[in-house]
C-alpha cells in the first residue's frame, strides 16, 4: 500500500501476517536468511510482531520510536474510541473512508502538515486536558495555518504527493484497518523478545509517554535504549545525522 509496491483491494489483505509473510517475500529474493531490520512508526509496529511470531528471520532490531507494547486484555481501538473519540485517527480510519478521500484530494498539502516539527514540548503536552490531545488527521488538513518548520523539501514533498496521488490514500490506512484483528491475532502470543534491540526514542515525540518506553525493559531481553533531544516523531527526518551514527555505532558493536 505505500510507495510502489501492490495495493490489493481489501483489508483483510493488509493484515500482520499479510505483512510480515512480504519481509519474508523480500528476504528470499534477496536470498537471505535473516537479517537486521530497521523500522519507524508502523515499521516498528510490524518489526515487533514479526518478532514475536517469526523471530529466526531477525538477527538485529533497530526500532525507532514507537516502543513494544505489550497486548492490551481490551482491544485497543475500544480504549482510543473511550477517551478520545470518534476524531481520533485511528478510530476515525475505522468508520469511514472520509479520511481516504480527504487526503487524497490534496496529497502535497497532506505532508505539508503532517511532515513538521513539533511546536509543543513533552511537557506541555503532559498539562493539557484529554481533549487537547486529540490528533485528528481530517481536521488538521482543514486548519488554515501550521506551526513547527517543514521536515520535507520541496522536492522531496513532491515525490511523496506523485506517488501518493497515483495509489490513492487506501492502502496505507488499510494498515490501520486491521488493529482491532492484529489485535485478537496476538492473543496467546508470548510478549517477550530475546533478539538483540537497538530503541531509539524522541524526548519530544508527544505520543510516546517515557512510561511506555521504561515498560519495554522486562519484555525485551537484549535492550538498548537511546533517546534524543529536542526532537519529535519524525526522527530520522529531524536529526538524521545522529540517527544514522547511533544505527551504525551500535550495529558495529554487535557485530
Amino acid at each position: 500500500g505505500y510507495g510502489r509496491t501492490s495495493v490489493p483491494p481489501n483489508v483483510a489483505d493488509y493484515r500482520i501476517d499479510m505483512l510480515i509473510d512480504d519481509v519474508h517475500g523480500l528476504l528470499d529474493a534477496l536470498e537471505l536468511p535473516s537479517a537486521a531490520f530497521v523500522g519507524h512508526d508502523w515499521g516498528a509496529i510490524l518489526l515487533w510482531q514479526m518478532a514475536m511470531l517469526a523471530p529466526d528471520r531477525i538477527e538485529k532490531l533497530l526500532i525507532l520510536n514507537i516502543p513494544h507494547y505489550p497486548r492490551p486484555v481490551v482491544d485497543p481501538v475500544s480504549i482510543w474510541r473511550q477517551r478520545f473519540g470518534d476524531d481520533f485517527y485511528i478510530v476515525d480510519f475505522q468508520d469511514s473512508d472520509e479520511a481516504d478521500r480527504v487526503f487524497a484530494r490534496d496529497p502535497a498539502h497532506f505532508f505539508d502538515v503532517t511532515m513538521r516539527r513539533n511546536t509543543i514540548s513533552r511537557e506541555q503536552f503532559d498539562r493539557l486536558p484529554d481533549e487537547k490531545k486529540v490528533v485528528s488527521l481530517v481536521h488538521a488538513l482543514s486548519k488554515e495555518s501550521h506551526g513547527g518548520k517543514p521536515l520535507l523539501t520541496n522536492s522531496e514533498r513532491d515525490f511523496y504527493a506523485a506517488e501518493f496521488a497515483r495509489t490513492g490514500f487506501t492502502g496505507a490506512i488499510n494498515w490501520y484497518r486491521n488493529w482491532a484483528d492484529n489485535w485478537r491475532r496476538m492473543d496467546g502470543v508470548d510478549q517477550t523478545i530475546g533478539i538483540p534491540t537497538l530503541f531509539i526514542g524522541a524526548d519530544n515525540d508527544v505520543l510516546i509517554s517515557p512510561e511506555h518506553i521504561s515498560g519495554m525493559r522486562p519484555l525485551v531481553e537484549d535492550l538498548e535504549i537511546h533517546m534524543l533531544k529536542d526532537c519529535g516523531h519524525w526522527s530520522q527526518q529531524e536529526q538524521p545525522e545522529e540517527v544514522n551514527r547511533l544505527i551504525v555505532d551500535w550495529l558495529v558493536q554487535r557485530r
